[in-house]
């Protein structure tokens, strides 16, 4: 690597240590490196090995190749519409992850329901985060509590609802045209 690579190498870790509000102290913890390593690695005095670079970058939720990316300021990204990556959560629905790398404190969703369409025929939990449903379009039913007690509220544009993930919820498109709502969560909450 030219010494301008190293720079930029460890200005890119620097900066991405930094999104994640951790310290050099924390970071040479979890990539098992001294904190003046992590601290010369970052002004560009020295370079890393492959495998100490893995260690780096998953202590900060990325991958390597994310280390040497020069295409995108580290917490400067746009991610177009058409590049979100998709699930697939039920008929009639589409679900578009937003946040991307490394930011790990926090998951935004985009959705849409067809007219008629649902999370699913039954409330669901997943973990025990916070979360908050905002409707951009349209009209949403939103249950929220075990399905046969569960009250139901109906969001318009603007509305908001907020929530423990670990609190059965289910949403509802009973509207006649297409709804689209945010979802953000945090912390994140497993698969």
């Amino acid at each position: 690597m030219t010494e301008s690579e190293t720079t930029r190498l460890g200005a890119r870790i620097k900066a991405y240590r930094n999104l994640r509000q951790m310290t050099v102290r924390g970071l040479a913890g979890e990539a098992k490196a001294s904190p003046s390593f992590i601290s010369q690695l970052e002004r560009g005095r020295t370079s890393a090995s492959i495998g100490m670079l893995r260690r780096i970058a998953g202590a900060l939720g990325l991958t390597v190749a994310d280390l040497f990316n020069d295409e995108e300021e580290a917490g400067h990204r746009v991610v177009r519409r058409a590049e979100r990556p998709e699930l697939h959560p039920a008929p009639g629905t589409r679900k578009y992850l937003i946040s991307q790398r490394p930011l790990q404190n926090l998951e935004v969703y985009a959705g849409e329901f067809d007219p008629g369409a649902s999370t699913g025929a039954e409330p669901y939990t997943h973990g025990d985060s916070q979360e908050i449903l905002l409707v951009l379009r349209g009209q949403v039913t939103v249950l929220l509590g075990p399905a046969e007690t569960a009250p139901s509220r109906v969001l318009e544009p603007g509305d908001s609802v907020e929530y423990r993930t670990s609190v059965p919820h289910r949403v509802v498109n009973e509207g006649d045209e297409v709804a689209e709502i945010l979802w953000v969560i945090s912390p994140p909450t497993p698969a």
